[in-house]
């Protein structure tokens, strides 16, 4: 990606992220105009051998295939298919026959879903409101101004449904316009068929032919999309493109980045929070072989201070990196564990703070004055910080020239990329341009740009040599920026068999509070629907409602980890739902049935989940005997819904997850192969996270340090997965994260039938 004629302006950027941060509505001046286009002029995606650009996001060969522009990060999650097919489609052209290539840094392409739809705290119900249809439309609009370029959210192919369609239709009618004044027929007389011109008297006419003449004519003011009756790929399996490379060896990711005269570097950090380099020690390492530089630096975007030693190849890096001894300044955080985390976080929840309230429905709390004979119920749940722990490491590789700065970074967000390696350079954004590979799993840390910074920042010591950034896995899980840990006191309400109230206090740290204050220096207001998403935005008719949420300052660095808010909320508000139902002796589907009354959507999922698990049927016991329990859970997220039934045994008083059936509604399915591999992902990924995910703090540092004492689920552990599409004609929502949020309460809610103690605390084992 190159930012070449993107320069920020700082100023508006800053406001308008700090904005949209506290969820308030924008007053600007451009309020009332129509929103930006995001087809994007031809002049935006750079040519290339013969090329011809008919908007910003299609391209030409002269072999008459088509080149895609592609603003999404490969991360595993299937979305260059995606976003191809959907080209493929509107042009009518062999999705073999579409390719892609790594878009500009150019505002067209930022990501108005992950920022228009998912950064304000309002509840799905409120969605057809004059005055949320109208802050949604700010939002949007300021989005697409701002043009941040972003993978994540579950929102690429929701954000890219309607724009690559229409460039490519655009394209399509500039081919077909093109093709009709060279035979001097109506645009009328020409189709389009496998990528081919065709017109009457057996004209015919390859892409390629017709793109020089299809760029002189001016796009239309608008375009008709193909309805849904005469899709060809939409909605059908596709081999994915990055499959054959993936599968040979030959798949490129940024570690994988090999450059002439390339230099290696290995790290240390402080692994104090808070905490800085003191002194160190160079001569012995600079003595070693192939040892070129010792590079001490401080901490960027939120990133920890260290050293880097930096060699000929890596394993000479890391060797002489033993030799540092670092002596570090720990700073004032050197005392803090989790015991203090926790006490800190219950302080909250004991004191008389009321935090701020995201919903509050009917009466509120005062439904909980009197009991007046109904059941009521309370209950604490509590998730760990967790670490992401991706299958690549830590790594960037980073060139700094009088040219500017070159980076092969494994980013999720090119723009903000670009800022923090402008800054650590000192150069402008336009002289900094971003090649970005694929990535060996993202999960939300590859949001953060601090070892962008450090990266680039050690660049600047090697001479104008290109040099990778490698992170041993111990500090990748030392210095990561954790899901937050957080408390949750629910309490409920039920009468003649119904919930009737509800409420939730939690506590926990602000993620947008430290992403605005590291990137930004800019300010929260305190409200942070991420620290209650999954809470406040239930789709249960509960007729009184309270939702509130303590935000508590914390050293620890937060981030966004895979499903966000929802991954530990889910756990809290479904696996309260299920404790609820057994204090009120009620069928967990039943009482849920009862509460979706007005929510077709949901419950549809729901019902296809239990019926395809054989909810309310015996259970056989495992093969060796020991008996076995349901536990089921519903969860929207992401615009889409999920619900999951597992089937559980215990051995040795741990849980083994045998079947995992979901049912998912994510609106029209681009590719089913793609959704069902994402839903086993988010499952193997979720469990992981509900059986052993924890991360510790003792003496202000993080306890585990790799996959020995941060384990992943493994093979021989992995449930039958079973996916459920429900068909839906709205227009596609997330992907994903999705499938994570309800799998840890429903394994909980099993667990607590085997045991017949409630599990309120994460991770089970």
């Amino acid at each position: 990606m190159n930012a070449k004629s993107t320069k920020p302006r700082s100023g508006r950027r800053r406001f308008l992220l700090g904005a949209l941060g506290i969820g308030g509505a924008l007053v600007v001046g451009w309020g009332v105009m129509p929103p930006r286009s995001r087809v994007g002029d031809a002049s935006i995606f750079p040519e290339h051998n013969g090329e011809i650009a008919l908007n910003g996001w299609i391209k030409i060969t002269p072999e008459g295939n088509v080149v895609l522009a592609m603003p999404r990060v490969e991360m595993g999650q299937g979305i260059h298919t995606a976003l191809s097919m959907l080209a493929a489609e509107e042009l009518d052209i062999p999705l073999s026959r579409v390719s892609i290539e790594s878009s500009p840094v150019e505002r067209i392409y930022g990501n108005v879903v992950a920022m228009g739809d998912s950064s304000l705290p309002l509840h799905p119900d409120s969605a057809d409101k004059t005055w949320a249809r109208a802050l949604h439309w700010i939002m949007a609009k300021s989005a697409r101004e701002i043009g941040l370029i972003i993978t994540g959210g579950s929102s690429s192919t929701a954000d890219g449904w309607q724009p690559v369609r229409e460039a490519a239709a655009t394209a399509r009618a500039a081919l077909v316009q093109a093709a009709a004044r060279e035979w001097n027929v109506s645009a009328a007389e020409v189709s389009i068929r496998e990528g081919q011109l065709i017109g009457p008297g057996g004209k015919q006419s390859t892409f390629g032919g017709m793109a020089k003449s299809a760029r002189g004519i001016s796009a239309p003011s608008n375009v008709t999309l193909k309805p849904a009756s005469q899709y060809q790929l939409i909605g059908k399996p596709a081999p994915r493109n990055d499959l054959a490379a993936k599968t040979d060896g030959s798949a490129r990711f940024s570690i994988d980045t090999r450059l002439p005269g390339m230099l290696y570097a290995a790290v240390v950090m402080c692994p104090v929070f808070g905490g800085k380099l003191k002194t160190f020690q160079s001569k012995a390492a600079l003595g070693m072989p192939g040892v070129r530089y010792v590079v001490p630096f401080e901490g960027t975007a939120g990133g920890a201070p260290g050293v880097a030693v930096v060699a000929d190849h890596y394993w000479q890096a890391r060797q002489a990196l033993a030799t540092i001894e670092p002596v570090w300044d720990n700073g004032p955080h050197a005392k803090l564990d989790s015991a203090g985390i926790r006490q800190q976080l219950v302080s909250a929840l004991d004191s008389d703070k009321g935090g701020f309230t995201y919903r509050s429905m009917g009466d509120g709390l005062k439904a909980f004055d009197k009991a007046d004979g109904a059941t009521l119920v309370e209950a604490e749940y509590t998730a760990p910080y967790l670490a992401h722990t991706t299958m690549e490491p830590i790594n960037c590789t980073a060139q700094v020239t009088q040219d500017g700065v070159h980076l092969w970074a494994p980013t999720q967000v090119a723009t903000l990329a670009q800022l923090v390696a402008a800054r650590a350079a000192g150069v402008s954004g336009d002289k900094v341009h971003i090649d970005i590979p694929l990535i060996g799993g993202g999960f939300g840390r590859r949001l953060e740009s601090d070892f962008i910074g450090q990266a680039v920042t050690i660049a600047t010591k090697t001479d104008g040599k290109p040099v990778q950034v490698i992170w041993s896995r111990e500090e990748d899980v030392r210095h990561d920026f954790y899901r937050p840990q957080a408390i949750a006191r629910l309490k409920a309400r039920v009468e003649n068999g119904k919930v009737t109230a509800i409420a939730s206090r939690s506590a926990g740290q602000s993620i947008l509070a430290g992403e605005l204050d590291r990137l930004f220096g800019a300010p929260s207001a305190g409200i942070d629907r991420y620290t209650a998403e999954g809470l406040f935005d239930l789709p249960y008719e509960i007729e009184h409602e309270h939702v509130a949420h303590l935000a508590v300052d914390l050293p620890i660095p937060v981030g966004f980890w895979r499903s966000v808010g929802h991954s530990y909320n889910g756990f809290f508000m479904e696996g309260f739902l299920n404790d609820v139902a057994a204090a009120a002796k009620l069928d967990p589907l039943a009482m849920r049935r009862d509460l979706l009354k007005a929510h077709p959507r949901e419950l549809k999922v729901l019902d296809t989940a239990a019926q395809a698990a054989g909810w309310g049927q015996p259970l056989a016991p495992a093969a060796d005997g020991a008996p076995r329990a349901r536990g089921i859970a519903l969860h929207p997220s992401f615009g889409s819904v999920v619900a999951q039934v597992v089937e559980v045994s215990m051995k040795d008083g741990k849980p083994r997850v045998h079947r995992v059936v979901c049912a998912v509604d994510c609106g029209t399915v681009v590719n089913p192969g793609i959704v069902a591999q994402q839903m086993e992902s988010a499952v193997i990924f979720g469990l992981t996270a509900a059986l052993y995910g924890r991360i510790d703090i003792k003496d202000g540092q993080v306890v585990q340090s790799n996959f020995t004492d941060c384990p992943a689920l493994k093979m021989a552990e992995a449930p039958v997965i079973e996916t459920h599409i429900v068909p839906s004609t709205a227009e596609p929502s997330g992907m994903g994260e999705v499938g994570v949020p309800p799998i840890a309460p429903a394994v909980a809610h099993a667990v607590a039938q085997l045991t017949g103690k409630p599990v309120r605390q994460l991770p089970i084992v």
